[in-house]
């Protein structure tokens, strides 16, 4: 089989350009073309998918009572002409130019990893029943929402397990450090050729492309500072997401996975990872179930229209709610 042919898109190629160029276009579109798309938008909410978005909405924005706007909300106006013009600014503008240039937002870029103290829109936020000042938003989507197609099929993949990343982090360290040399994985960090002393770094691999990675049947997910950014591709692949039990969640709602249903759940100290490779590498029909979840998960990400319409919903309510007297 030529791999080659298998995968058809490089996904590694060409991506923040395109989505740049995108971006600056809606930059420079007037805020009145959105407004005016608004009620279109909006009417798509119909009885037959209205549970489904209601559930997803709330979901993402937990707040249900009002809430007192404070001196660190900025309006959307403020936002727009002082933030860094990179991909988190373009994800929360391509929704916030639906409404009012004068809406109140507070808001957090980047890894988030704790909860706000006030209503804040962000990226990421800890898995919790108390996380309601944590507004998820679909934030750096051009680094986290990557999807598979046309992969090659489970059976066809080598009997290991994957995994290329920085590992800055303990646990990641303590992974290398107990499986660098497994004999049935295949997982290393990797480094720049300019990163300071790069002898120096420990349990070091040669990069490995999706299209590489994707020729194992396992690859491993594990959260840096805070999801694991190939949780997504990999769950649209034809390999087994191994994982422990994730401890952050975002757009992608990683708090609804079912563990050993959506990907394979590993203890803490993946204690049980030989065990379980050993097991699905002989027990197919299991693994191809897992897949089929794991690809019916991803399936509802895909439709643009309704993640727009989620999205303006998401926004909708957290302004709804805010206190203006």
């Amino acid at each position: 089989m030529n791999l080659k042919d298998t995968i058809r898109i490089d996904f590694n190629k060409n991506t923040k350009p395109v989505y740049y160029f995108r971006a600056v276009f809606k930059l420079l579109t007037p805020t009145y073309f959105y407004k005016r798309k608004l009620p279109k938008i909006l009417n798509a909410l119909t009885d037959a998918n209205r549970s489904y978005i209601e559930q997803r909405v709330s979901y993402y924005n937990k707040l249900t009572d009002p809430y007192q706007i404070t001196s660190e909300f900025i309006s959307s106006q403020n936002f727009i002409s002082t933030e860094k013009k990179k991909t988190y600014f373009f994800d929360l503008l391509e929704y916030l130019k639906y409404f009012s240039l004068n809406s109140k937002i507070a808001y957090l870029f980047g890894d988030i990893t704790e909860i706000p103290k006030i209503p804040r829109l962000v990226k990421s936020r800890p898995i919790s029943e108390n996380n309601q000042n944590a507004i998820l938003m679909k934030l750096n989507k051009v680094r986290h929402f990557i999807f598979i197609s046309n992969d090659i099929p489970f059976n066809k993949k080598k009997d290991l397990l994957v995994w290329r990343g920085k590992a800055h982090q303990k646990h990641r360290q303590q992974f290398l450090e107990n499986f660098y040399t497994h004999s049935l994985c295949d997982v290393g960090q990797i480094i720049k050729n300019s990163d300071k002393n790069p002898n120096s770094v420990k349990w070091v691999k040669e990069k490995l492309s999706l299209k590489k990675q994707l020729e194992y049947k396992f690859i491993l997910a594990i959260e840096g500072t805070d999801v694991a950014s190939n949780l997504k591709w990999v769950l649209s692949s034809n390999s087994l997401a191994f994982m422990t039990k994730p401890k952050y969640e975002t757009w992608f709602m990683e708090g609804t996975l079912i563990p050993n249903y959506h990907y394979i759940l590993l203890k803490e100290d993946y204690s049980d990872l030989e065990e379980k490779i050993l097991y699905y590498t002989t027990h197919t029909d299991e693994a191809l179930d897992i897949i089929k979840n794991a690809h019916i998960y991803v399936e509802q990400f895909k439709d643009k229209s309704r993640e727009d319409l989620i999205s303006i919903l998401v926004l909708n309510k957290y302004f709804h709610l805010q206190n203006k007297d």
